[in-house]
């Protein structure tokens, strides 16, 4: 095909949803929506366009890069690349009104202009999951255990998915006692270099934090004691560098108690490299990856107290997290878990002549006001045909109404079931 043509292919990172692709998505979502009815959280839903300055943020994250944006009649828009921002906004437009903690959760499609991988294409629908107004990891808990309980209900085993879990806070109070201890407010861009560690190796970091022309600008010999202690895996070697009474630390050891008593605490693990990109995270983070490390994050999410007061809203502790579609599907795809979904129909309504189809549109009619999916016969295809498609679009009967039936008001029903 010609570039001329490429008009005809949906842009390059996006998707079609022919049916068969339709009722994946639908299937997944219904996951998604069970899960939250489960643990009482709140639909909510916002534009796909919003104000550019909502998204555009100061510390170099990547995200500010990758929007999709435009002027249009002298305003800044842009698709939203995530959901957490706009749903601060909604909080923050009913501050007054709401009652905390609230418990909201959104399924919408997200646009960054990225480098795509597999698992990583350039628009995504995202399950992202809420709770607004509480300052303990009671919160994180929750969401955590609601993660875990969606692998569960998608027939994934325990040991398919690990959970590493890390606090902003804990790393920001150790590097605030050493190597930050004169450059305290360069923190949140550090933490947007080192999310890349797994993207572009240690090196790179090293480099990018040390870089005499860049926001952070460490000694080497820092630099590489920040990424050294990256790599700690054990919460009691990363206890060893906190400073005397550390807020972080507490909220990690409680955190894993709590996910004892949801009896999930063997599938996560402590990791001090999870940082997640975004600046706008504050205390506890976490991502969900395969176990096997060939795809991307599955999700990730923290705690994000001071988003809403950046936004112009009051002070508000809030959790959440976000999971993306693509990764998922890819992971269920792997461990061949992906249904094969059929059109649903109930029954397939034939007329044999168009002197029947009258009959035939009285009889598909009183099978839709009961309530059931009946597909008419357009045309005139042989019955041979019509029993073929009924069978591939999983109907359970076939009403086939010939010059007889029509005459006696009935139908020939064959069971396909």
């Amino acid at each position: 095909m010609g570039r001329k043509d490429g008009h005809l292919q949906p842009p390059r990172g996006t998707r079609d949803f022919y049916p068969e692709d339709l009722r994946i998505r639908s299937w997944l979502f219904e996951h998604f929506r069970e899960v939250a009815r489960r643990f009482a959280f709140e639909e909510v839903d916002a534009p796909v366009v919003e104000h550019a300055d909502l998204f555009i943020r100061k510390a170099g994250e990547e995200i500010v890069d990758q929007l999709y944006h435009f002027e249009l009649h002298d305003r800044h828009l842009a698709l939203r690349p995530e959901l957490t921002p706009s749903l601060s906004r909604m909080v923050i437009a009913r501050a007054g009104a709401l009652r905390f903690p609230l418990r909201w959760f959104a399924i919408g499609q997200n646009w960054r202009y990225e480098r795509m991988t597999r698992g990583r294409k350039r628009e995504h629908y995202q399950w992202n999951v809420e709770i607004l107004g509480e300052p303990s990891v009671a919160a994180e808990a929750e969401l955590i255990a609601a993660i875990f309980a969606l692998f569960d209900r998608l027939g994934l085993p325990n040991d398919a998915i690990r959970m590493r879990v890390n606090s902003r806070a804990l790393l920001e109070e150790t590097l605030r006692g050493g190597v930050l201890r004169e450059r305290p407010e360069v923190f949140e861009p550090l933490c947007v270099v080192i999310d890349k560690l797994d993207k572009i190796g240690a090196d790179a970091v090293v480099a990018q934090l040390s870089d005499a022309g860049g926001d952070i600008r460490l000694s080497e010999a820092d630099a590489r004691e920040v990424v050294a202690g990256l790599a700690t895996t054990d919460l009691e070697d990363a206890a060893k560098r906190a400073p005397e009474g550390s807020q972080g630390l507490a909220d990690l050891r409680r955190l894993f108690e709590l996910l004892e008593a949801y009896g999930v605490r063997d599938r996560v693990a402590f990791d001090a490299s999870v940082v997640r990109g975004l600046a706008y995270y504050t205390g506890i983070v976490f991502e969900a990856f395969d176990a096997a490390g060939e795809l991307r994050a599955v999700c990730g999410g923290g705690r994000y107290d001071r988003l809403v007061e950046q936004l112009g809203g009051p002070a508000l502790p809030a959790a959440g997290f976000g999971f993306g579609d693509v990764v998922i599907q890819e992971l269920l795809a792997d461990r061949g878990l992906l249904p094969e979904l059929s059109r649903g129909l109930d029954a397939v309504v034939y007329a044999f002549s168009e002197d029947e189809r009258p009959a035939a549109i009285r009889a598909v009619t009183r099978l839709r006001e009961q309530g059931r999916a009946a597909d008419l016969v357009l045309g005139s295809p042989r019955l041979k045909r019509v029993l073929q498609d009924a069978d591939r679009g999983g109907a359970r009967e076939v009403w086939a109404i010939g010059p007889d039936e029509a005459a006696r008001g009935v139908a020939r029903v064959r069971d396909l079931a």
